[in-house]
């Protein structure tokens, strides 16, 4: 029986990723750093999965001279991009993909659990939740971040964390991804993916998923479906992921 739905957050439940972006370059702007990270240079810092880890990966490759004086500074270049993100999510700059809505909406109705399981600080999470979701009325009983897991995605640690505090069998529920590190993370848990494409993974193979598609579809705005299971109408519905689990079953 499918009893939760595990959601990733960045380029997942929103298109977070250049907002991070434009925090970054905000961040860097205050602390009178001469850094820009352009939409493209950013797209190949996600490979490195984690801002804190980003960071430091970019400073390490792009200013090895200058990392005995920068490395102090790291965490704090960091608090204050997180402050800055938050700040630009409050403003109401970032809103929910396609279908995310509807489909917690669905799975709120039915008694499913709703998860989160992210690379990505708390703060950040809590940030976009709050906007979208607004008095408090979180549809997610967990949350795992990161900072939470012993190793970041690829690694199924964050998934298995989720899994963990929702106290249920991997099999007993399904994925939601947008990269290749986050399907693999969710796979190496035990857990079905569906994948979506996002603005900055677009290069990325969505191998593993069991269907990968444009994003979840509204009625007035179907999705394309890019791979794997098809969906009536355009639109990933908690019916149509219920079928596909009780057959998977049956197939077991």
């Amino acid at each position: 029986m499918l009893k939760a739905l595990i959601f990733d957050v960045d380029g997942t439940l929103a298109e977070t990723e250049d907002l991070h972006r434009q925090a970054f370059n905000l961040a860097f702007a205050e602390m009178d750093l001469p850094w820009t990270w352009a939409p493209a240079f950013y797209a190949d810092l996600l490979r490195v999965m984690g801002g804190k880890e980003r960071l430091a990966h970019y400073v390490e490759t792009r200013h090895a001279a200058e990392l005995p004086a920068l490395l102090p500074h790291l965490a704090e270049i960091h608090d204050r991009k997180t402050r800055i993100y938050g700040d630009l999510v409050a403003g109401g700059r970032l809103g929910l993909r396609p279908g995310i809505a509807r489909l917690v909406a669905e799975a709120r109705a039915a008694g499913l659990r709703l998860a989160v399981a992210s690379t990505t600080s708390r703060p950040n999470v809590e940030a976009l939740l709050r906007i979208n979701f607004p008095r408090g009325d979180t549809p997610f009983a967990v949350i795992a971040c990161g900072d939470e897991a012993a190793r970041k995605k690829p690694a199924p640690d964050v998934f298995e964390l989720a899994l963990k505090r929702l106290g249920i069998d991997a099999s007993e529920a399904i994925a939601f991804e947008d990269s290749e590190a986050g399907i693999r993370s969710a796979l190496d848990a035990g857990l079905p993916v569906v994948a979506t494409r996002s603005r900055y993974t677009e290069g990325h193979r969505l191998d593993g998923a069991f269907s990968a598609v444009s994003d979840l579809g509204e009625p007035d705005a179907p999705h394309t479906l890019l791979s794997g299971v098809p969906w009536p109408d355009g639109l990933v519905t908690l019916a149509g992921l219920q079928t596909w689990q009780e057959g998977r079953e049956a197939r077991a």
